[in-house]
């Protein structure tokens, strides 16, 4: 299950006044303060911000919301396993594409208009490569996946093993993989 976080009710709470923009890096920060209680609070095993009602997106606002939440999961210990994005248009992923590779990090995001999630941030090309085979089967062993791409299975595997440790992909006992609840 995931916990839905819709940023614009976050960011009208935080500002107290009703703005779209998440734009400075303090309103950033306060938005995530604000992001990080609920999450805190939730018993939930994913994190879903929705982007689909905020209007622009400038990068320290995409640095202190998106790539710090994501540095505070080692150092913190948030009680989700992963956050994920939606409701994206192509001004918030090049934001928060920049500063996801400044950083080193990657997140799953589903993007105004587009029939499957994307992975945004510093990813290999190989990873790249089977998140979006897996993308096209939802749940499935290393095995299609490596039929899809002309791989050996190992080397899908690998791929999709490293997608699990950075939280983009979820592995299940029967050896599957998926990319869970990104709508």
């Amino acid at each position: 299950m995931s916990a839905l976080i819709r940023l614009d009710l976050v960011l009208r709470e935080a500002l107290e006044r009703p703005y779209r923009d998440l734009v400075t890096r303090s309103t950033g920060a306060a938005v995530r303060n604000l992001v990080v209680t609920v999450l805190r609070a939730t018993a939930e095993r994913d994190a879903l911000l929705d982007f689909s009602e905020v209007g622009v997106l400038d990068f320290s606002c995409a640095d202190e919301v998106v790539a710090k939440l994501l540095q505070m999961f080692d150092a913190d210990g948030l009680p989700v396993s992963r956050v994920l994005l939606r409701g994206l248009s192509e001004d918030h992923v090049d934001a928060i594409e920049h500063v996801l590779r400044h950083h080193g990090l990657v997140i799953v995001a589903g993007c105004v208009g587009a029939n499957a999630p994307r992975i945004l941030g510093d990813i290999d090309a190989d990873h790249r490569a089977a998140f979006d085979a897996l993308a096209c089967f939802g749940r499935a062993p290393a095995a299609p996946v490596a039929d899809t791409l002309a791989w050996p299975v190992d080397r899908a595997r690998s791929a999709l093993q490293a997608l699990v440790g950075r939280r983009c992909v979820l592995a299940h006992p029967d050896a599957t993989f998926d990319l869970g609840a990104v709508a």
